[in-house]
């Protein structure tokens, strides 16, 4: 099993799963994934890790089944992470170029860009990544690329994630006792956008719902840049919860049901239909009406989909959003979820599968709107690992070394021995001569 330096892998630390996947990119520059592994997460509440050990052994299945399919071993992996802890800010910078230069280098972009990670914070936050959204050189705005301008002044609006510090070594934590190195630690909502959005989408105007099981991701994006990033405290596990006290059964029931029975709209949920819940300990069977199901779950979709509309509306995009909304995760596998979305928002609203970028013939385990975070971070991975510099792995096996130290010629001992003697009589022969000559004179 050898290291590949053009292959990807990436951990997705989620509440409900930790999935481990392997790809590499065609001739054409779509990705192929060839390998992933996924293992249940108990040690993970609201995108945040809790159990250090726990997290760790999932992650260790997650990987060894990623490995046992796809041949590749792990070691610099690509993880996401999320939680209530994220936030966003924006911010701006400016800089003065060298006037005996007059003309806009791009070591003065990365400069600017690099100072943004100067900006105070409040104790035990760190800032995750910083996003260039425009740039304004001297009185020109609306510049995307400055490189290669004439001008003075260059200024900047940025986006700013921040987490909290410790949220972020708990990760790496878990990561490291898998015997795994974190290359670097990306924002899921930016890794499932790049997975699941059309350029088109990102220019006129749209924003990405990831609701996942302990947390719901927003991305907005407006005329082809990134303009807010949230995470909320609520996804699919809240509804799965909801059903259980509501319905007085297990968890491992109320899943089932609402994964199978479940429906976001409660009006056109029959009436006439009940499933069966068995007793527990030798009680009697219970039956849980489909109208009951879905009026449980409309009321949570629905404190999520009010929770997103306050980010929309906070984030000053929520009239520019031409492409409305996209809904990826776990989550948006609810049946008539996204009719709902549309009633109580009046966007448009599909639902997104990570298939933008994938080959053409990749399993349909794979195209799952539950799987967008872990694609997206495949694509993030590619994009940052030709910035950062990845170390030639160590191979098990190294013929070319073998070959090369078998036909080296190895020195015979009897010449070294004859080329001994020959210089010993060239010496004396010329010793000879010199005698010979001062004798003369």
């Amino acid at each position: 099993m050898n290291t590949r330096t053009d292959i990807v892998t990436a951990v997705d630390i989620g509440t409900t799963k930790v999935v481990a996947i392997a790809g590499r990119k065609n001739k054409n520059g779509k990705i192929e994934v060839i390998g992933m592994g996924q293992a249940i997460s108990t040690g993970v509440k609201r995108g945040s890790v809790l159990n250090i050990e726990e997290t760790a052994n999932a992650v260790q299945e997650a990987v060894n089944l990623a490995e046992e399919r796809s041949g590749v071993r792990f070691k610099n992996v690509f993880v996401g992470i999320a939680g209530q802890h994220i936030k966003s800010m924006r911010n701006r910078g400016y800089k003065f170029i060298d006037a005996s230069v007059g003309e806009i280098k791009q070591e003065d972009v990365d400069e600017l860009t690099h100072d943004m990670y100067k900006i105070p914070l409040e104790a035990g936050e760190e800032i995750l990544h910083v996003i260039p959204q425009n740039y304004i050189v001297d009185n020109e705005t609306g510049v995307k690329n400055p490189v290669g301008m004439s001008g003075k002044r260059l200024e900047a609006n940025f986006h700013i994630v921040i987490g909290q510090i410790a949220h972020a070594r708990n990760i790496q934590k878990c990561i490291e006792r898998s015997n795994l190195n974190v290359m670097k630690l990306i924002l899921e909502p930016l890794a499932s956008a790049d997975a699941v959005l059309t350029d088109d989408e990102k220019e006129i105007g749209v924003a990405l719902i990831d609701i996942g099981g302990g947390t719901t991701d927003i991305a907005v994006y407006y005329d082809g840049i990134i303009r807010h990033t949230a995470v909320i405290p609520f996804g699919g596990n809240m509804v799965t919860k909801d059903i259980k006290e509501g319905c007085a059964i297990l968890q491992r029931y109320a899943e089932q049901l609402k994964i199978q029975y479940g429906s976001a709209l409660a009006d056109i949920a029959p009436d006439d239909k009940v499933v069966t819940i068995p007793g527990i300990s030798g009680r009697d069977s219970k039956e849980i009406s489909f109208k009951t199901l879905a009026h449980i779950i409309q009321a949570r979709m629905e404190e999520i989909i009010d929770g997103f509309t306050f980010e929309l509306e906070n984030s000053g995009y929520s009239e520019k959003l031409g492409a409305g909304i996209v809904l990826t995760g776990g989550g948006a596998m609810m049946k008539n979820l996204s009719q709902l979305v549309t009633f109580k928002t009046g966007m448009d609203v599909r639902i997104g599968l990570p298939s933008k970028s994938m080959a053409p013939g990749m399993s349909k385990e794979v195209l799952q709107p539950m799987f967008s975070t872990s694609v997206g971070l495949l694509l993030k991975g590619f994009e940052n690992a030709e910035i950062i510099p990845v170390p030639e792995p160590e191979l098990e096996k190294q013929p070319v070394m073998q070959v090369e130290k078998e036909i080296e010629p190895e020195e015979d001992p009897l010449s070294s021995a004859k080329k001994e003697g020959i210089l010993k009589n060239w010496k004396a022969t010329i010793k000879g001569i010199f005698e010979d000559n001062d004798s003369r004179m």
